[in-house]
């Protein structure tokens, strides 16, 4: 970037803060083509009263002064009326590109809230998010901000923000500045803190469509998303331990998989099937979305039949050559092909709709075409459900046939056995309460949690792709010495699993947005690798600081009975206090940022996931921190999952209180069955089902 473009960009970014940009030209009902946009919500679902829809007009409209208040209560009603929502496009930022800049560029009063500015452009870059221009950054409806307004507010209060000051934001809503210190957090985030009897489904609609709640996502609402890199290294972990575990073979070379979903996190798994070397085919109703990931490399082909696909991959797999192909269609239609076509199973298949969002974008009927489903889900939308469910149960219809022909499918976290259960499609085993087909969680991604191994990852602040060089080969001399010294088999597979993952991903060509990256690591490769980083940042090996994150999909982050916390089995798998306490502390232990969300992958009222944000500044302070808030963040989970009667996470606490003195934590003292069946008969008989 030459110092004329910098200086241009400098004075631009200046307005970021001047706060909500009041003079901004009256918008025109015109959505940009070029980019894709929300689904139109139905206003009679979300508000059916006339009382809901003058109180979300008030709400809206408390953010600007008095004199403006009637030209923009016309402009914010139309936009109910036709949206369903009110995103406040008149004040869309337009004399500058929505993307992550050096950090130097920012005008901040503090270095810490520079960089939390620079991760929320980044999650509103169109490159990055979903639906940009309604601040929705993946899964159909994971916000960074309500409206517009508060995007703006929040980033006027970055601005002005002192190091003794925290930034409160009620889901979207930036609350004010509030005085407190130098160690504590610069901004703590809560997204969808519902009462519990009130987070439902309905509710959440009725909430959001007012403005006073929002569905964070996992890393959209906590400014801590890095595009698709994150959901193709986690989605090529699956894969591998997948084809270890069902396959016996960690050689993928023609394999089939099949699954569907190229929107937004869904679009990592062309790039991670060919990263593993197998063949895969993705149906994707949306043409935009698969353009998109065509342009990016990540998928190789797109089909617009049916046959043509099956054809294809039927080829790829015969020559062991991997491939990616898009099928644009239905993926009830490739299923009921494929069942009907006894001469290609699949080896491996999964799914990735959206079905956390089942009526509102995230999953097309195979009834009826992709645009009529967006018309019909804000139209008829009690029709549009009874469509929802008579698809999905065809496509488990479709699944259950292939599987008795031995395909191997697993739920991917996104809701999709729960939902189908909940349209009356046959997802039970013979007991009529366990599910059929498990969660990758119970069967691959939840021992890894339990051994400390999740996703970690980090951004340069600087924007150079040679400070994300550095970091790449800081962390990958760590994990390679970790991985030569570690005595214990598993952890080597993971060590080695994410060496190669590390020492590849420049070559994968993974970035898109910021200069970011992600592997898997434990507890004592994180603050290895942080304490790496901070050093070369106060050396000058690195030309600004790192910003590390992780998933909140992660050992301590999420408790999400059908995902996360699925495999644990001593009844807590409902409970939210590991998520909970692991927000609490990192916020004490260093964390530059914090956030705590209702929702997220599986879906609002079904999970509770928190995250964090730390920026290294070179500062040896901020080394001592990271080392105090990484262990926290890790074996906090580790801890939960050893009461829960986890082996490897038995193992792994042992290891870490072996390491650490000062680490003491409960450990469970397992009862025999023989024990218990001792007893059972001094308890009142159980009572028989009606």
């Amino acid at each position: 970037m030459c110092c004329n473009e910098e200086a241009v960009i400098r004075e631009a970014l200046k307005t970021l803060a001047a706060g909500i940009p009041l003079t901004a030209a009256p918008y025109d009902f015109t959505r940009d083509p070029a980019v894709p946009h929300a689904p139109h919500k139905p206003l009679d679902v979300a508000l059916p009263t006339a009382e809901d829809r003058r109180q979300a007009l008030r709400n809206a409209l408390r953010y600007f002064p008095e004199a403006m208040h009637a030209e923009l209560a016309k402009e914010f009603a139309r936009e109910l009326a036709e949206y369903g929502h009110i995103y406040m496009y008149r004040f869309r930022p337009k004399h500058y590109a929505m993307r992550a800049y050096p950090v130097h560029l920012y005008t901040a009063k503090c270095k810490q809230a520079a960089c939390i500015m620079m991760m929320i452009q980044n999650n509103l870059d169109p490159a990055v998010a979903q639906f940009p221009h309604e601040l929705v950054t993946y899964g159909g409806n994971g916000s960074v901000f309500s409206n517009w307004a508060q995007y703006h507010l929040a980033m006027q209060y970055l601005s002005r923000m002192e190091d003794n000051q925290t930034m409160a934001m009620y889901s979207g809503h930036p609350a004010g500045l509030f005085p407190s210190h130098k160690d504590a957090p610069r901004v703590v985030v809560t997204n969808g803190m519902v009462i519990p009897n009130y987070s439902s489904k309905d509710q959440y609609e009725r909430m959001y469509a007012l403005g006073v709640s929002m569905y964070g996502q996992m890393t959209a609402g906590s400014y801590a998303y890095i595009g698709p890199q994150g959901i193709v290294h986690g989605t090529t972990l699956t894969l591998l331990n997948c084809s270890r575990k069902y396959l016996n073979t960690s050689q993928m070379g023609g394999t089939l998989y099949v699954t569907s979903g190229l929107g937004g996190m869904s679009g990592a798994q062309g790039k991670a099937t060919r990263i593993c070397g197998a063949v895969s085919i993705i149906a994707e109703v949306s043409l935009t979305a698969i353009t998109k990931r065509h342009n990016q490399g990540w998928v190789d082909m797109v089909c617009h039949d049916v046959k043509d696909a099956v054809e294809q991959a039927r080829r790829a797999c015969a020559e062991k050559r991997s491939v990616a192909i898009a099928y644009h269609g239905n993926v009830v239609t490739l299923w009921e092909y494929l069942a009907n076509d006894s001469s290609l199973t699949p080896d491996l298949a999964s799914d990735q709709t959206s079905l956390h969002n089942p009526y509102n974008g995230g999953y097309y009927p195979v009834q009826i075409s992709f645009e009529e489903a967006n018309e019909m889900m804000a139209s008829h939308p009690a029709e549009f459900k009874e469509l929802v469910h008579e698809s999905l149960r065809r496509h488990v219809k479709a699944i259950n046939t292939l599987s008795g022909r031995g395909m191997r499918f697993w739920d991917y976290g996104n809701s999709f056995l729960l939902q189908s259960s909940r349209a009356g499609a046959d997802v039970f085993r013979e007991d009529k309460k366990t599910f059929r087909y498990p969660s990758y969680v119970q069967d691959v991604m939840g021992d890894i949690f339990s051994l400390g191994f999740g996703p970690f990852r980090w951004v340069c602040t600087s924007c150079l792709p040679a400070d994300l060089d550095m970091t790449d080969d800081i962390a990958a001399k760590i994990i390679k010495k970790l991985a030569d010294e570690s005595q214990d088999e598993s952890l080597k597979q993971q060590y080695e699993d994410n060496y190669l993952w590390i020492t590849n991903a420049k070559e994968n060509k993974l970035v898109v947005g910021s200069q970011a990256r992600i592997l898997y690591s434990d507890a004592v490769g994180r603050t290895a690798i942080a304490e790496a980083f901070n050093a070369a940042v106060r050396e000058g090996r690195l030309h600004a600081p790192v910003v590390i994150s992780r998933d909140h999909h992660d050992v301590s982050g999420t408790d999400s009975p059908f995902r996360e916390t699925s495999n644990v089995y001593d009844g807590s798998s409902f409970c939210a206090d590991m998520a909970v306490q692991n927000f609490v502390g990192d916020a004490f232990r260093g964390a530059t940022w914090v956030s705590l969300h209702n929702g997220g992958g599986v879906g609002w009222g079904e999970v509770i996931n928190g995250g964090f944000g730390m920026v290294l500044d070179g500062d040896e302070q901020t080394g001592h921190r990271a080392r105090a808030m990484l262990s926290w963040d890790v074996n906090n989970g580790v801890a939960r999952r050893s009461w829960a009667g986890n082996k490897n996470a038995e193992a792994t606490i042992g290891r870490a209180m072996q390491a650490n003195p000062q680490l003491t934590v409960t450990m469970p003292s397992h009862a025999p069955d023989d024990v218990i069946e001792a007893v059972l008969s001094v308890l009142p008989p159980v009572a028989a089902k009606q």
